[in-house]
Order: structure tokens, then C-alpha cells, then sequence
């Protein structure tokens, strides 16, 4: 797997036009004022024969009209040469007021700030999940991962949506195209557990799971599709999983006409934010050596924690629903849990520690 740290150049893709204009008026306004003064100083050196210093608080003090008094009596080439300086820099230097005014009163100083604090966030995450799109799907799944306390990262070229998600606390966000190599790296996607690619456009999500997976083979990617034509050249470009809403809704509106009850019994469990009940895959991979190749009924797990092992997905990719006691865990399996938040707790407590 491939691993280069950010090109920090790059972060300037972060900033938003509001900022990209800032910096441009800044520019524009320091090279004026520098221009203007330079111009002063050099004309009143020679002019009035000042020195370099009585030149520059001449050039100051008539630029900015303070009415300070003259160091001696101005010359009548003097005087001409005060009036063309005055009204050349009378526009510059009020534009120079107005672009500080602004640069404040719209709060540019203090959204960089926050800026620079999420990029160095960002710097800091690991097993976190990226989102590309903040679409309707995109802000659906930000919203049930939150709702987990799993910390995410969007990733979106819309200047507007940007501005959007930029409203919501903690959030972590990238103004970018994600099928650009350096917007991805920013994302830290080599730490990333997942990535969720909801584009609206099929090729965009064919191009972005293409570069994420030749960025990092053990990534987690789920892509959004449109087409059934798409499914195929995703998953064979490395997409984990593809997901088509129109067919899985589709789907969920005939259940609810055949076995409404059973389905929602299902969203309470998997959609809610309730603290009742959880359904969780718990790996085995850190299973006691006392446990290990040993039947589901010598674990005890149910008498011991409460929770119970509803499914199971062997090491070859089959899945077992509804488990019998009497079935063997390996270290290679993982189980599906059903239960309260502290029984989950307490079985994963005892598959680490063995008691």
C-alpha cells in the first residue's frame, strides 16, 4: 500500500473563493499602499531634498491626511507634488480601510482560523470514513454515522454545499474533487477504514473508486449506482459493495406491503438512535487463546453477558444465520451480536479476555 504524506501545498484547495478573494484584494492592497509610499518618498527626496526618513513621515502623514504639520515650509514644486500624491493615493488608501473592514467584519480572520484548526484534525485521523458527495445519499449516511460517533469527512467540489456542511459543529469537511489524487491524500485516505462514494454521476463514482483503491488495497469502498450496466465495471474497478437506492427502495416499499412488521422491527433496530438495542458485528480476531476453537455453548456468552449471537460469517465468506450452540469459533470469524449497549460490551470484554 502506497503511503505519502499531504503535498501542504495543496491545502490551499481547502480555501474557499471567500478566501481566495481576500488574499487577492491583500495582495493588491499591499503592493498599492507599498507602490504609493515608494512613489512619496523617492518624489520628496528629490523635490524637497528630505532625507530618507523625513520623506517617508511626509509621505504617511499626506497620504493619510492627519494633518500633522510640514517639517519646513513646502517649495512650490513641493506643493504640486502633494496634490498629485493626495489624490493618486486617496482611492488606494481607502480601498485599503474598506478591504480591512471587510476582511474582519465577515469573519474571514476567524474562518481561516477554524480552517487551519480542521486541517490539523484532519492531520490526525485514522479509522475515520470518507464521503464523497453530499447529496441526498451523502448527507444521509454522514447523518447515521454521527449518529454512531464515527467521525467522517466529506468531500465535495460545490462551493454551496461546502458552506453548508461548514455550518455543522465538528464536522470535517474538503472542498475538492475526490478523483484527484491530492484531495484523497488530504483526506488521509491511507488511514481511512472506508470510503462511500454517493455521486450522482456513474462515471464520477467509477473514476474516484478507481483511484481510491490504487491508493489503498485493504480500503472499504461503497459506491453509489445508477445503472445496472455500472455495477459490474464498479466492483470490477474495486468497489466493495455497490449500492443501487432506486432498486433497495424499491425493494423496501414492497416489504412494507408484504411484512410490514418484520421490517419495521428491522429499521428499530439497524436505523434508530435508540440505546435499547444494537446489532453489531464483533470480530473475532482478538479471541482469548481459552476460547479459541471452542463451541458457542462452552463460551457461555449468553448466560454470561446477556447479548445474543443472532448470525456468523466464517472465514471463507459464508454466512450462518442463527448459529446452534454446539458451533465452533475460529479467529477468523466474525458474529453478529444482538443486544443492549453494555451486553455487547461485556461479550466483547469476554471474547478479549476470556471471562
Amino acid at each position: 500500500m502506497q503511503n505519502r504524506a499531504p503535498d501542504y501545498k495543496s491545502m490551499n484547495r481547502l480555501d474557499s473563493d471567500l478566501f481566495i478573494r481576500s488574499k487577492r484584494q491583500a495582495r493588491y492592497t499591499i503592493v498599492s499602499l507599498s507602490g504609493v509610499i515608494m512613489f512619496g518618498t523617492i518624489g520628496y527626496m528629490v523635490v524637497e531634498d528630505y532625507t530618507f526618513t523625513q520623506a517617508i513621515f511626509m509621505t504617511i502623514i499626506t497620504i493619510a491626511t492627519v494633518g500633522f504639520g510640514y517639517i519646513r515650509d513646502l517649495s512650490t514644486e513641493g506643493m504640486w507634488f502633494s496634490v498629485v500624491l493626495i489624490v493618486s493615493s486617496i482611492g488606494i488608501f481607502a480601498y485599503a480601510i474598506s478591504s480591512l473592514t471587510k476582511y474582519i467584519v465577515n469573519g474571514v480572520l476567524t474562518q481561516q482560523i477554524k480552517l487551519k484548526n480542521m486541517k490539523k484534525r484532519i492531520d490526525k485521523q485514522k479509522g475515520h470514513i470518507i464521503v464523497v458527495g453530499y447529496g441526498r445519499n451523502g448527507s444521509q449516511a454522514i447523518k447515521d454515522l454521527r449518529e454512531h460517533n464515527i467521525e467522517t469527512i466529506i468531500i465535495d467540489k460545490n462551493p454551496d454545499i461546502i458552506e453548508k456542511v461548514s455550518t455543522t459543529p465538528d464536522q470535517l469537511y474538503i472542498e475538492g474533487d475526490a478523483t484527484n489524487d491530492e484531495i484523497l491524500y488530504l483526506a488521509r485516505i491511507h488511514y481511512a477504514k472506508a470510503l462511500i462514494t454517493a455521486l450522482p454521476n456513474d462515471a464520477d463514482n467509477l473514476f474516484v473508486v478507481l483511484t481510491a483503491r490504487d491508493m489503498n488495497n485493504d480500503l472499504k469502498i461503497i459506491s453509489r449506482a445508477s445503472n445496472f450496466t455500472t455495477i459490474k465495471k464498479l466492483r470490477s474497478a474495486g468497489a466493495t459493495n455497490v449500492i443501487m437506492p432506486d432498486k433497495i427502495g424499491g425493494q423496501h416499499m414492497a416489504k412494507l406491503v408484504a411484512q410490514p412488521d418484520v421490517v419495521e422491527f428491522m429499521e428499530y433496530i439497524l436505523l434508530s438512535s435508540n440505546n435499547d438495542v444494537h446489532l453489531e458485528e464483533v470480530s473475532c480476531e482478538d479471541l482469548a487463546t481459552c476460547f479459541s476453537n471452542k463451541s458457542i455453548s462452552e463460551l457461555g456468552i449468553r448466560n454470561i453477558s446477556g447479548a445474543n449471537i443472532i448470525g456468523l460469517k466464517k472465514s471463507d465468506g459464508s454466512y450462518v444465520f442463527n448459529p446452534g450452540a454446539d458451533t465452533i469459533l475460529s479467529q477468523k470469524d466474525q458474529v453478529f451480536v444482538l443486544g443492549s449497549p453494555d451486553q455487547i460490551r461485556k461479550l466483547k470484554q469476554i471474547i478479549a479476555e476470556g471471562n
